[in-house]
């Protein structure tokens, strides 16, 4: 024995992953490995962040122990080749590899553990492909060869496996609660360090998919710690390094969020190219927006669009904090057509609603609501729950009814701060300040409008926070802005809650002359939106307080 090969075997004793690597590595250029020792500097490689290296050596191992005539060794390589290259959607490969292993496996007949995880590996391949159904059936049955052969690494992948099917069936809590078990393996200490990475991000995107802010947080705190333990490890893969900072951008910190979502991109980047860089620059992309700097969005935007990821509603919210309300109305507009269902379309009702306000379609918000509101009682989300709250005060203000808004808009602050996502609860506390400046309490909106502004100043939102100085404005500035004798009349009318047509038929002049009034007098004025205007109208004096 080497004296390297002894080093790495006693490197790997002590998880000391690197070490490992380098010196098996070495090890392996004196003289090749055996296939026991390949597996080892295999399982480093890939706890390493070295996907190409762990496949090339679990290639090695697979064709030694076929060499031997271990035909379940060989096989549990096919599984551990096979899983990477699904998850990176490369699904024929990675089928390639399981009908290789079950094909060792017949020609042996051997009943071992084994031949569960090729049925977990099968599971998965159905559930990527869209059959939850045939999925939970076979995970059940991987579950079942996992406890008979007393092996928590496939009892745990296979539970958490069983848990996402159930999610797609509909079946949310029972499986959640099927996930936290499987998390409740990890935290135990029962499960080897390579499967402790793939179901953490298999639970963090679960917790996306069903908008579990807290249970997200939570078992992201875990693997936190477990990593802390652990420095040497890369155990995040694909689509939950993008999760992972969503979740950093939602709890206020933005410059680790964008740190992640660009480790995520480099990433992702590296040959063979991950398909899941495309929301990888699409979550850069969000950041760039919400601290102003636009080209940088446009720019990442666009290569979210080029890797096949749909950049709404991010891209319509960019083009309406540029003015261009025409523009961001067709896009998302276009966005909710194709998207009827799914996962994704609660994400895009919160843009819409806010979108069509801007543009003067407070009808088709009202609807867009109203939707939000049925979605957020069904998956019964918190963060679902404050995101309808907020669309419906801000449809309830353009509507011309600010103490109705104001309950709505307080519900909605107060969810946002328990879940401490310091943004968004800023931005509920604007259209309160609008919701009781409307209403006549002055002192109450400028003290809501103090606190917002502290919390976009500390996290660096510049457009929010330049909405705020417009809203500030003294009332010289609206002359100073030049605003037409009709442009007055228009800003007048949408305060007191007039639609596009309403406002229109008031004026005897077309809907199309209003919103190109509008659309001048927000760039004057430099708003963004309807309620930014009522706001600005009672602050400079344009329309009397109510009494």
């Amino acid at each position: 024995m080497t004296g390297s090969l002894q080093r790495g075997r006693e490197s790997f004793e002590r998880q000391a992953w690197e070490d490992t690597y380098a010196q098996l590595s070495d090890a392996d250029r004196e003289r090749p490995l055996d296939p026991e020792d390949l597996q080892r500097v295999a399982l480093a490689a890939n706890l390493l962040g070295m996907d190409a290296a762990s496949a090339e050596m679990l290639t090695r191992a697979h064709n030694a122990f076929l060499d031997r005539g271990d035909a379940a060794r060989a096989a549990r390589c096919a599984f551990w080749i096979a899983m990477p290259l699904m998850l990176r959607g490369e699904t024929a490969q990675g089928g390639g590899w399981i009908a290789r292993g079950w094909r060792v496996l017949e020609d042996g007949q051997n009943d071992c553990v084994e031949r569960g995880y090729l049925l977990l590996a099968g599971s998965a391949r159905r559930l990527f492909e869209g059959d939850p159904a045939a999925a939970e059936t076979t995970f059940v049955q991987a579950v079942g060869i996992g406890d008979r052969f007393r092996d928590a690494d496939l009892t745990t992948l296979a539970r958490q496996g069983h848990g996402r099917a159930l999610i797609r069936l509909g079946q949310t809590a029972r499986g959640m609660a099927l996930l936290d078990e499987a998390m409740a393996a990890i935290a135990a200490g029962e499960v080897s360090p390579v499967v402790i990475g793939a179901v953490y991000c298999s639970v963090i995107e679960a917790c996306h998919e069903v908008f579990d802010l807290r249970r997200a947080r939570e078992w992201t705190d875990a693997l936190s710690e477990w990593c802390a333990r652990q420095p040497e490890t890369f155990p995040y893969r694909g689509r939950c390094l993008i999760h992972r900072a969503e979740l950093m951008q939602l709890g206020g910190a933005w410059p680790g969020a964008a740190e992640e979502a660009g480790r995520a991109h480099d990433r992702l980047s590296r040959p063979p190219v991950d398909r899941a860089i495309g929301a990888a620059a699409y979550q850069l992309g969000e950041l760039h927006r919400l601290r102003g700097d636009f080209k940088k969005a446009e720019a990442t935007y666009r290569e979210a669009g080029r890797y096949g990821r749909d950049p709404q509603p991010g891209l319509a919210l960019l083009r309406s904090s540029q003015g261009k309300t025409p523009a961001a109305w067709a896009a998302i507009s276009r966005a909710m057509e194709e998207v009827r269902e799914g996962c994704v379309r609660p994400r895009l009702l919160p843009a819409y609603v806010e979108i069509a306000l801007a543009t003067g379609e407070v009808a088709a918000a009202r609807t867009a609501a109203n939707e939000l509101a049925v979605v957020a009682a069904r998956y019964d989300s918190p963060l679902l729950r404050a995101a309808s709250a907020h669309a419906a005060g801000a449809v309830l203000l353009a509507e011309g009814e600010p103490r109705a808004a104001l309950a709505e808009l307080r519900t909605a602050a107060g969810i946002w701060r328990d879940l401490e996502t310091p943004y968004d609860g800023a931005r509920s506390g604007v259209l309160i300040a609008i919701a009781l400046r409307t209403l006549g309490d002055a002192d109450s909106a400028d003290l809501e409008l103090d606190a917002a502004r502290q919390a976009f100043e500390q996290l660096g939102a510049g457009p929010d926070l330049a909405i705020l100085t417009a809203l500030a404005r003294p009332a010289s500035d609206a002359r100073s802005a030049k605003l037409t004798a009709r442009e007055v009349q228009v800003l007048r009318l949408v305060a007191a809650g007039k639609t596009n047509r309403a406002i229109a038929a008031t004026l005897g002049i077309s809907d199309k002359t209003v919103a190109r009034h509008l659309s001048n007098m927000f760039v004057k004025l430099d708003l963004s939106s309807r309620a930014a205007a009522t706001a600005y109208a009672y602050q400079n004096g344009l329309v009397r307080d109510p009494t």
